[in-house]
């Protein structure tokens, strides 16, 4: 019979030995992933630079956290 495995995603691609490390990494990705919504009018944000978020509806552009946006509910 064939065994089965976890799904692991993106994180394959670092291999055999980084049991931990995939796990944080899985779980950081699944956030980044998430559609991102504006705080100020509920528009799609897209990511500028590491930190910096930019708002293609309403044009501001505005800090928060680094791969997602802080405060926000994602799904586990």
């Amino acid at each position: 019979m064939a065994v089965k495995r976890k799904k692991i995603g993106s994180a394959g691609r670092l291999g055999a030995g980084y049991g931990k490390i995939k796990q944080k990494l899985i779980a950081v990705e699944r956030k980044q992933r998430v559609k991102q919504e504006c705080p100020f009018c509920k528009g799609h944000v897209k990511r500028k630079v590491k930190s910096i978020w930019n708002c293609v509806k309403c044009k501001r552009e505005f800090a928060s956290g680094a791969y997602h946006l802080k405060n926000q509910k994602t799904k586990k």
